[in-house]
C-alpha cells in the first residue's frame, strides 16, 4: 500500500506511520511537488506514483507548501480509495469531487482548542481594552482604566459542533451564560440552553457575544444579514471563525457604522485572501485575522493521531473516524 503525504508530514510523523503499517511505501511529496519514494528518497514520475491513501496534512497551507501541486495530483489520481483531510469543513468543491468519484473521505476536528482560545483571547483583548496599557507602556506612562468582565455575560454560539462546543466550555468557565444553536442537537452540548435556528432572532437581544461557528450551507448563507444585525443587543460583540459566506458584509459595515455590534472580530471574509481595496481593513470597528484561527501547534500531533487511528481501522476493515457521505456535502 503507497500513502500519498508531504515531506513534512513524513519528517514529523513518519516513525508513527512504519509502526502502524509497516509495509507501507510512503509517497513523499516535496516542496517543488515532486514525488519521491520510500525512506530513500527514490524520484517517481507523477504519472507513475499510484497511492491507496491520501494524508492531506495542515502543513500544505504554509508559505512555500505544495498545497496546489498536491491537490492537483490527487484530482487526477485514480488510484486513491481514501483521503484524510486536515480540515473540519468540506465545502471545497474538491471533496465533493473526490467523494462522487467513490474514495471515501474522513474530515477532522483537530482545531477546536486553537480555534477556541482565540475567540475568547479577542473578546478579553476588545473588554479589557489591552491596547490602553500598551500604549500608556510605550509613552511610560502609569495609566489605570476599568474594563469589562466576561463573567457574567451572554454568549449566543451559533453551531455547536467540535468548535462550538469547545468555545461554549471556555466561555462558561469565565462564568458566562451560554446559548447553543444547533440544527440536530444531540443533548450533551456544554451550554445552558438550547436553542433552534429559528430561534436566533428571538435570541441575539439577550446576546452580549455572537459567535459563529457553523458551517457554510445555502441554509448559512448570509444569515448574518440587516435583520440579524438590526437585532443585536448594544455593546455587543460579532466573532465570525465559521465561514466568511454567513456574513453579508456590506450590511456588517453598514451595521458597524451604526455602532451595533461595537465590533466584529473577522477570521474568515467572504473572499480570501481579502482584496486590498476592502473597507474591511480599515474599518476601526472590525479586527481582522487572516484565517488564522486555528493556528495552534498542537493540531498536528492531534490530526496525526487521527489519521494513523483511521489507517490502522482501513487496514482491518473498521469503520473510520468522521467519515464524510455525499449526504454531508453542501449542494
Amino acid at each position: 500500500m503507497d500513502v500519498l503525504l508531504t515531506e513534512t508530514a513524513w519528517r514529523r510523523f513518519g516513525d508513527g506511520l512504519a509502526r502502524v503499517a509497516p509495509d507501507a511505501r510512503p509517497l513523499r511529496m516535496l516542496d517543488d511537488g515532486s514525488i519521491v519514494a520510500g525512506p530513500e528518497g527514490v524520484s517517481v514520475e507523477w504519472d507513475d506514483a499510484a497511492p491507496e491513501v491520501v494524508w492531506a496534512t495542515a502543513d500544505l497551507f504554509d508559505e512555500g507548501a505544495p498545497l496546489r501541486p498536491f491537490f492537483g495530483f490527487l484530482r487526477r489520481c485514480e488510484s486513491m480509495s481514501w483521503l484524510q483531510s486536515p480540515a473540519a469543513g468540506v465545502d471545497a468543491p474538491v471533496f465533493a469531487e473526490v467523494v462522487r468519484r467513490g474514495v471515501r473521505l474522513t474530515n477532522a476536528h483537530v482545531t477546536h482548542i486553537p480555534i477556541a482560545e482565540h475567540v475568547l483571547r479577542s473578546v478579553l483583548a476588545h473588554y479589557q481594552q489591552d491596547h490602553r496599557w500598551r500604549a500608556a507602556q510605550a509613552e511610560r506612562e502609569w495609566r489605570r482604566h476599568d474594563f469589562r468582565e466576561v463573567h457574567g455575560t451572554t454568549w449566543l454560539v451559533i453551531g455547536v459542533g467540535a468548535i462550538g462546543g469547545a468555545v461554549a466550555e471556555r466561555a462558561r468557565a469565565f462564568g458566562a451564560q451560554v446559548i447553543g444553536v444547533r440544527r440536530r442537537p444531540s443533548g450533551d452540548e456544554p451550554v445552558d440552553e438550547m436553542v433552534g435556528p429559528d430561534a436566533v432572532t428571538a435570541a441575539l437581544p439577550r446576546a452580549d457575544v455572537v459567535v459563529l461557528s457553523a458551517p457554510a450551507t445555502p441554509d448559512t448563507e448570509r444569515m448574518v444579514d440587516a435583520g440579524f444585525l438590526d437585532a443585536m443587543k448594544r455593546a455587543s460583540v460579532l466573532v465570525n471563525v465559521g465561514r466568511g459566506s454567513l456574513v453579508d458584509e456590506e450590511a456588517l459595515l453598514e451595521a458597524l457604522d451604526r455602532g451595533v455590534p461595537e465590533v466584529a472580530v473577522l477570521d474568515v471574509t467572504a473572499t480570501e485572501p481579502l482584496p486590498d481595496d476592502s473597507p474591511l481593513w480599515g474599518h476601526p470597528s472590525v479586527v481582522l485575522t487572516p484565517h488564522n484561527a486555528a493556528g495552534g501547534t498542537g493540531r498536528h500531533a492531534r490530526l496525526a493521531e487521527l489519521f494513523l487511528d483511521n489507517l490502522a481501522r482501513y487496514r482491518d476493515g473498521r469503520p473510520l473516524h468522521h467519515e464524510v457521505t455525499e449526504g454531508d456535502l453542501p449542494d
